[in-house]
């Protein structure tokens, strides 16, 4: 594969051909176990999505959690303080779990007589068994070198003690502690099994116990003690003495059907080790392989081994993706682009600067300027100044499959090397693992010119949306707008001369709000505000059985979930096809309705539920359990951003939207977008977005009529008639463009179009403020003069 990419598209790395052609032996699966049923049996989540984030954290599966939920089921477990007998079996089955696995126990007992406790000048050397940023893979054999003073850290006389942070390493790996004597060993079990999370461990050596000493203690960890003085009798082990108060007894509980699973069902962590660097190298070798027609490497890889040998190496891969120049795309974009073909992958710096810093070149002078510009540890903001803040991570875990690999692979070939204008590729099903002998043998597939089944951009049944897609004309002198009358030609047949984008004054063109977060826009000529934008914007969200609020991120379909909004009857009606209509008040009883907190942003919103009738009929419609939530009129929430020469007290306040009252578009930006998503297939037919579709991708409140593409990103302000509005700067659009408003399919290309031709950051259209508190009587209408004031 190296070399330019050769048309009609790029192949996809032989696996038969790697085989053949590696030094190392290729161990894939589980021997009689197979992988293709594993996944199957255990994993049927998994189905659609390709889940590459194991060094995060793995997944569990399903019979571990039946196992689990089984045993507390069948038996009591009580508090292991007690002296009852369901306190006693939790005790005994703790300590049963804390000796598993067999290495560990066998490495204290044969250490526990040796060293000395009295060294005068204890020295302590900490260090990685695996890198979780590069999967790079520290030698063990540095234990013994460090403790005999075969390797002396500094130059200092004294005794080492070494810490071995395993909890990368073992995650995919064996760890035998009686041949590697590290005095400490902190692990994570959920990188092991996935589940339970929040529990790890820190395997103390018996013969270092004496030198550990407390300054206080807790719950379960005194022999005795006194109240009234200070007397303080630790117990005799370092377990008791250093577990303060109770343990999560039924998580370690949870720990012992991990590892039964574990077994079962791989035959052990060598197993698992030697499946899950097959996969990391052989997606390191296709992915090192990639080139650009012009030569240049399509990714920048981190790390410090050549994926030789699993003893150097774990299953993880640290990269950034480059363009044909070489500039390094960053890693936000690239995460939002894999989302949109069901891959879940990590990025940011990993909770590692140092490593973070060491690879990418940051010196700690830039770690400060870009916290100065505004970037914290797990933001998207992935480029300053064209440097990377920080890279993408994949891993791999003891389920991943050759498919996974390979899907991975077809979404980087299909981003970045698709002939110009080339349709996206279908989706990988990685729901359905390759058989084994597949995998064995031959796995090639060829990109077929980067190009798809036909677009899904047939209409859907119009007497539907002939339904759906009437307009509301507000008209009223004074508040409360009690006044609504439906009109008898759409927005777009009232500003019919100014659609195109034409010449001529700025003028509003069309006016959406979205009553429900996420659902479809409501379309409107005249409509009144509110002091949080666009009256009733955003006002409602859709939240799932644990109060988590949905977008079309998580749910598409609830684009097809139509409000309607009757300002004269006070109600909003709510449709969707093969539903009746239902109603929900504007206002809610306040005693009547029950109180709950959701987030919106990082930002906690106080909101009422509005009831069990519209949230069956949510529920029903979309599958799940769900319910309509309503902010709550009392509460304010302020945006971050200010105006000028507004002060925190007097800054504007929102609804439930994400970051501004107001977003704007320019139809002249959408035009030249249409121009380039044009392009024309193998047939000579052309591929058309039509703009209305096109428009509604981004969701905008204010569609403006413009002289030229993203000249709105040049404004600083603007006026629409009587009102002023200062511009906040650019959104910064998500994978949400690439859902067809209408059917609320996926379609990649909108926002790869976007991607490439912004220049890497996916940019369109602007947020507003308004810059008056006082909106009592303001109207916004379409046909409105827009006049924009430019930056200085």
């Amino acid at each position: 594969m190296a070399g330019a990419a050769a048309q009609p598209g790029p192949e996809l790395l032989d696996f038969a051909a790697f085989r053949d052609s590696s030094t190392q032996p290729v161990v894939y699966g589980y021997g009689q176990r197979s992988l293709r049923e594993l996944r199957a049996r255990e994993f049927r989540r998994l189905e659609g999505t390709v889940y590459l984030d194991h060094a995060g954290a793995t997944l569990f599966p399903q019979s571990q959690l039946t196992s689990f939920t089984h045993d507390l089921m069948e038996n009591v477990y009580g508090n292991p303080h007690s002296q009852n007998i369901s306190s006693k079996l939790t005790h005994d089955t703790v300590e049963q779990v804390r000796y598993r696995p067999e290495e560990m126990e066998s490495a204290e007992k044969r250490g526990a007589a040796t060293g000395d406790p009295d060294c005068q000048l204890p020295h302590l050397f900490c260090y990685p068994a695996q890198s979780n940023f590069s999967g790079t893979r520290y030698p063990l054999t540095w234990i013994g070198d460090v403790k005999s003073g075969r390797m002396c850290p500094v130059s200092v006389p004294g005794k080492w003690f070494v810490v071995l942070d395993a909890a990368s390493y073992v995650s995919t790996s064996p760890l035998d502690l009686s041949v590697h004597q590290a005095d400490f060993v902190p692990l994570s079990f959920y990188k092991i099994f996935g589940f339970p999370t929040g529990l790890g461990a820190l395997l103390v050596h018996n013969r270092i116990a004496p030198l550990l000493r407390k300054t206080y203690f807790g719950g379960g960890t005194a022999a005795a003690y006194l109240a009234g003085e200070d007397f303080y009798i630790p117990r005799q082990s370092v377990v008791e003495r250093f577990e303060d108060g109770t343990i999560s007894f039924l998580d370690v509980i949870a720990l012992k059907h991990g590892f039964d699973a574990l077994e079962r069902l791989t035959g052990g962590m060598e197993n698992i080790k030697q499946h899950t660097f097959t996969l990391a190298r052989y997606t390191y070798t296709a992915l090192s392989s990639l080139r650009y027609p012009n030569g240049a490497c399509v990714v920048r890889i981190y790390s410090d081994s050549e994926f030789s040998s699993p003893e150097v190496q774990g299953p993880v891969i640290n990269f950034n993706v480059l363009d044909e120049s070489g500039n390094i795309i960053g890693y936000s974009q690239v995460d939002k682009m894999a989302s949109l073909y069901n891959i879940q992958v990590r990025t940011g710096c990993f909770c590692n600067t140092g490593a973070c810093q060491r690879h990418l070149g940051i010196s700690d002078k830039m770690v400060k300027k870009h916290l100065q510009a505004g970037h914290v540890c797990g933001d998207d903001v992935d480029l300053i100044d064209g440097q990377p803040t920080g890279s993408v991570r994949i891993s791999f875990g003891y389920m991943s499959t050759l498919e996974d690999a390979q899907a991975f692979l077809r979404f980087i070939i299909a981003t970045r090397l698709c002939p110009s204008g080339g349709q996206p590729i279908p989706q990988a099903t990685p729901g359905a693992p390759p058989a084994e002998s597949e995998a064995q043998n031959t796995m090639t597939a060829t990109m077929d010119g980067c190009s798809s089944s036909p677009e899904e951009d047939t209409d859907p049944d119009p007497k539907v949306w002939n339904d759906l897609s009437t307009a509301v004309d507000a008209v009223s002198l004074n508040p409360p707008v009690l006044e609504a009358t439906r009109t008898q030609h759409t927005p777009s047949e009232i500003a019919a001369g100014v659609l195109d984008g034409g010449l001529g004054p700025h003028v509003v063109t069309n006016l959406y709000l979205y009553p429900i977060k996420s659902c479809a826009a409501f379309e409107v000529t005249r409509w009144p505000l509110g002091k949080q934008g666009l009256l009733y914007d955003r006002s409602w969200m859709v939240v799932n059985h644990n109060g988590i609020c949905l977008s079309q991120k998580q749910e598409p379909r609830l684009c097809l979930i139509q409000p309607f909004i009757d300002l004269q009857q006070r109600i909003m009606v709510i449709k969707a096809k093969g539903m009746k209509p239902i109603e929900v008040p504007l206002e809610q009883n306040g005693e009547q309705a029950q109180i709950c907190q959701s987030k919106v942003c990082a930002d906690r919103v106080n909101t009422s539920d509005c009831g069990e009738k519209i949230s069956s009929w949510l529920s029903e419609f979309l599958g799940r359990p769900c319910h309509l939530i309503k902010q709550s009129s009392n509460f304010q929430r302020n945006a971050k951003k200010h105006g000028k020469g507004q002060s925190a007290g007097t800054t504007a306040t929102l609804s439930l939207v994400n970051k501004a009252q107001y977003l704007l578009i320019n139809r002249s930006s959408v035009l030249e977008l249409q121009q380039q998503l044009n392009a024309s297939d193998e047939n000579g037919k052309e591929k058309l977005f039509p703009m209305k579709d096109l428009i509604s991708r981004f969701r905008a409140n204010i569609i403006t009529n413009g002289t030229s593409a993203f000249e709105e990103e040049k404004w600083d302000e603007i006026s629409i008639g009587p009102l002023h509005f200062q511009v906040l700067g650019p959104c910064h659009r998500c994978q949400m463009i690439c859902i067809d408003q209408k059917t609320g399919q996926r379609n990649q290309n909108v926002f790869q179009k976007l991607s490439e031709s912004r220049e890497r950051k996916v940019n369109f259209g602007v947020y507003l403020m308004h810059t008056s508190l006082d909106l009592s009587s303001h109207f916004l209408s379409v046909g409105s003069q827009v006049l924009p004031v430019l930056k200085a």
